[in-house]
């Protein structure tokens, strides 16, 4: 297959291997599962312990943290493995290359020895409370307070659809500590959530798609965090943290794209070449013909513009601007490819124990978190 002759050039030897170790352990622990997690709205909370046990958890923060000290690429592994395996229910994206790298980039030396081992082993899970009911993507409009009285900060609010929201242990806040407008008032604040007073996790929300991801609202009632918990330092630096960061969160959507295409490509040829209608197999028609080749086609090109991101990533070139676009056309390009795919399944396609009907709901709303891709588009104008 012409996808099978490309070698993306940053899967190093131990990229690949780890990218080999995820698909044993996808295929061990979480394949057999997908359907009843579907049912309890999350996966197992031992998964997050067993992924920690197997080493696939946060390859890429430094030893001196319990990591494996590797680059980006070692998360774009086990992304891909993850997606190739059409699940859609593990939170790693949220925890590894972006919870853990907030604390990396912006705790102190004390915040990232007492949180990051933790998130390695899978005893620590991570979420990021950045959408409220009233902001989508617009963050400088959050409502969350967070007010300071003595030696904590007391905050009041409420955020939606956050991922790993059963499970967190660490839940880094998006939350306004100053009077000033739009983002120049906002902070990041972890609170450890164990027995944490003020806080509630909310309704499983019901979506279309990604039915065993623990999607959920939470609550804050005077909850009480240490001061000690703001990531920065000092209060107001939230939303330059969030930019800083962003580019790698949409980089991580567009692996998971990439993985996805390929993912849904090599299930529809090996289930046209095994499904016959009229006495032959239905790879032997045109119109078939016709669209695997422009969906292979169309996921080579993704896969070469994503993987040339990650190679920019890796050394330190990604700009805001790439990675939108890389967002955009990736995401856009996944719910295109899935949908064309699902076509040749006929009704089969709409069956949720086929993978390609849970790969084309699980698609959709790639173009909406981490910022809708319209404003992807917008951000990449701007830099023209």
């Amino acid at each position: 297959m012409i996808l099978d002759s490309y070698h993306s050039p940053w899967l190093t030897e131990d990229a690949e291997s780890l990218l080999e170790l995820t698909d044993e352990f996808m295929a061990r622990e979480a394949v057999p599962n997908f359907s009843r997690w579907a049912e309890q709205h999350g996966v197992d909370r031992d998964f997050w312990n067993k992924a920690g046990e197997a080493g696939l958890l946060c390859p890429s923060i430094p030893e001196e943290y319990g990591g494996i000290g590797g680059t980006f690429a070692l998360e774009a592994a086990v992304m891909t493995g993850q997606a190739r395996c059409f699940d859609d229910a593990w939170g790693y994206g949220v925890h590894s290359p972006i919870v853990a790298h907030y604390i990396l980039a912006y705790g102190t030396e004390e915040q990232k020895q007492k949180w990051l081992p933790g998130m390695v082993t899978g005893e620590l899970v991570g979420a990021v409370a950045m959408t409220e009911p009233g902001t989508g993507s617009d963050l400088q409009a959050v409502r969350t307070r967070a007010v300071r009285d003595g030696d904590d900060d007391v905050i009041n609010g409420s955020k939606t659809f956050i991922s790993n929201a059963t499970h967190c242990d660490l839940l880094v806040i998006v939350a306004r500590t100053g009077d000033q407008p739009g983002g120049r008032g906002l902070s990041l604040i972890v609170a450890e959530t164990a027995g944490l007073e003020g806080f509630e996790r909310g309704r499983v929300l019901n979506k279309i798609g990604q039915h065993g991801q623990d999607t959920r609202e939470l609550s804050f009632s005077d909850m009480r965090v240490p001061v000690a918990n703001l990531l920065g330092g000092a209060e107001g630096q939230g939303f330059i943290q969030l930019m800083s960061q962003l580019p790698q969160e949409r980089l991580t959507l567009a692996v998971t794209a990439a993985a996805a295409c390929e993912a849904a490509v090599r299930e529809t040829i090996r289930y046209t070449k095994e499904r016959h209608a009229f006495g032959s197999p239905l790879l032997g028609f045109q119109n078939t013909q016709f669209v695997l080749a422009e969906c292979v086609a169309d996921t080579l090109a993704t896969r070469t513009l994503v993987d040339q991101c990650i190679v920019a990533h890796v050394e330190g070139k990604l700009t805001a601007a790439d990675a939108s676009m890389v967002k955009f056309f990736a995401t856009d390009m996944q719910t295109t490819v899935v949908d064309r795919c699902l076509q040749l399944f006929g009704g089969y396609g709409y069956m949720e124990e086929f993978p390609i009907a849970r790969a084309f709901t699980a698609a959709r709303v790639q173009k909406i978190y981490g910022g809708t891709n319209e404003i992807m588009k917008m951000l990449v104008a701007r830099a023209l």
